[in-house]
């Protein structure tokens, strides 16, 4: 019985468990990215962020041909956009 009750537990435990809509998103970029790997920092910019453009930023990734770390090229895209972003602040500011 104890080790019936292991393997429940074992395969609970590899099953995804999503809660709110930025886990979701943070999930969907990482399987839209092949890059599961990083799941969780998907799921925190996710929750820090406009989801649907962090979605269209790495679909819009996705499709290039020629990248070879699509994951990384991402959070480059995100770093560049922040970079954007303090620019038009000071600017206008």
């Amino acid at each position: 019985m104890d080790e019936k009750y292991l393997e429940i537990l074992k395969e609970r435990g590899t099953q995804s468990k999503v809660y709110k809509e930025y886990q979701l998103t943070g999930l969907m970029i990482s399987e839209i990215l092949r890059d599961e790997k990083h799941k969780a920092l998907y799921i925190k910019l996710a929750k820090e962020r406009n989801q649907s453009k962090l979605l269209g930023l790495a679909k819009g990734i996705a499709e290039r041909p020629g990248i070879k770390n699509k994951g990384a090229y991402f959070m480059r895209m995100v770093q560049v956009l922040n970079q954007e972003k303090k620019k038009k602040i000071e600017k206008d500011g």
